[in-house]
């Protein structure tokens, strides 16, 4: 039986669903590089989880740029497009947790990419399928931590956000996650284990440690198919 009234399973994408902060830091170190600029961590770290425009005008206004955010994000585009299509991974656990939860829980994707990026990941890791929303943040105003992108994805899945788990594995994820409402569950990622997760209803290891967690505090038996037929 269902422990508590829980609806719908929202995953993050980049460092979440698939290893691509590391392909993230490589590009925009790139550009840095180009420039004679050192990028640090602490400054990755802040761009993670924005839409992206939003992140490259911090980028460029802390590196002191010669590039507007727009040039820098035709650049990193153009880098991550290369990286994406030859060296995406999915994180540990992920087929995993897709088929614990698929047709039990409403699966999403909510994430600060755009379109054109969340495409290249489902397509090459052949889970489009299993996703009743998939939410970039193309139609988004506000990144997170705003709540913008989890309140329109709980929309469009016909679900109140306490009805919602959030998985994220940034800070700025989790906070959205928070002001959304949401229980969420952060998965740090070994470029966000520095980051601040104290919001987190819970703070998994990885995917696997993830599924179990809602397995043991939500959900017992019942699948979505058998709770409608009541």
């Amino acid at each position: 039986m269902i422990r508590r009234t829980v609806k719908a399973l929202i995953f993050d994408m980049d460092g979440l669903m698939i290893d691509s902060e590391r392909l993230y830091f490589d590009a925009q170190r790139e550009i840095g590089r180009r420039y004679k600029r050192r990028v640090e961590d602490e400054l990755l770290w802040k761009l993670m989880g924005r839409k992206p425009l939003e992140s490259l005008k911090l980028f460029v206004h802390e590196l002191n740029l010669p590039l507007s955010p727009e040039e820098a994000k035709v650049l990193r585009d153009e880098l991550m497009r290369e990286r994406m299509k030859n060296d995406l991974k999915p994180m540990p656990g992920l087929y995993f947790i897709l088929d614990a939860f698929y047709g039990k829980l409403f699966l999403a994707v909510s994430t600060g990419a755009e379109k054109e990026f969340l495409d290249i990941a489902l397509d090459n890791l052949g889970i489009r399928d299993r996703f009743d929303v998939l939410q970039a943040s193309d139609e988004i105003k506000n990144g997170k931590p705003d709540p913008e992108i989890f309140l329109v994805t709980c929309t469009k899945l016909g679900v109140a956000p306490d009805e919602s788990i959030i998985l994220e594995d940034s800070e700025n994820g989790v906070k959205a996650g928070k002001n959304t409402g949401c229980y969420v569950i952060a998965v740090p990622s070994e470029y966000t284990r520095a980051q601040d997760f104290s919001q987190a209803d819970f703070i998994a290891h990885d995917l696997f440690e993830a599924a179990q967690h809602i397995q043991e505090k939500f959900i017992e038996k019942k699948t979505r198919s058998s709770d409608e037929e009541i």
